[in-house]
């Protein structure tokens, strides 16, 4: 379906701060992974602090919650992205950084193309993935649901 794209919003609980020699080389790698990020194919967009490279000083969940929030042209070219380039050795290393999740800490939505998603809305539709379960509201990779169904109306 055309006229939608795939929002994700994944958040990540520091073990140390940003500013700690054990998080430098997270944060290292932080620039390489935005730029990468930006120039895959399917990429639209991505959360960033006025006047800084990334959103690394927003905490809307927590001063040792960081966020992480994009916008893709599909499920494909996200997935690409994630699993598919050097974003993965990120994503490996991600215990040298970060605490282990119990709840939900990614969801995605569809959304009308063009719209740009507010850090409310991804606080939102985390909060619905991890009360209510998957749904086309919000879902995970393990749990997709294509544009189509996210736009027929709910029964």
């Amino acid at each position: 379906m055309t006229g939608f794209h795939l929002a994700q919003f994944n958040v990540a609980t520091l073990l140390h701060p940003l500013d700690d020699p054990r998080t430098a080389p997270f944060v290292e790698l932080l620039a390489p992974i935005n730029a990468l990020a930006d120039g895959t194919p399917g990429f639209v967009w991505r959360l960033a602090e006025e006047g800084e490279p990334d959103a690394t000083g927003l905490r809307p969940l927590g001063a040792d919650v960081i966020v992480n929030y994009s916008v893709w042209e599909s499920h494909e070219a996200l997935w690409d992205f994630v699993y598919r380039s050097r974003h993965l050795e990120v994503l490996r290393r991600r215990r040298e950084w970060f605490r282990r999740h119990v709840d939900m800490h990614l969801v995605m939505w569809w959304i009308p193309a063009g719209h740009v998603p507010t850090v409310a809305e991804g606080v939102e539709r985390l909060e619905l993935l991890r009360a209510q379960g998957p749904s086309p509201r919000a879902f995970t990779f393990a749990s997709a649901y294509t544009a189509e169904e996210a736009a027929a109306p709910a029964t």
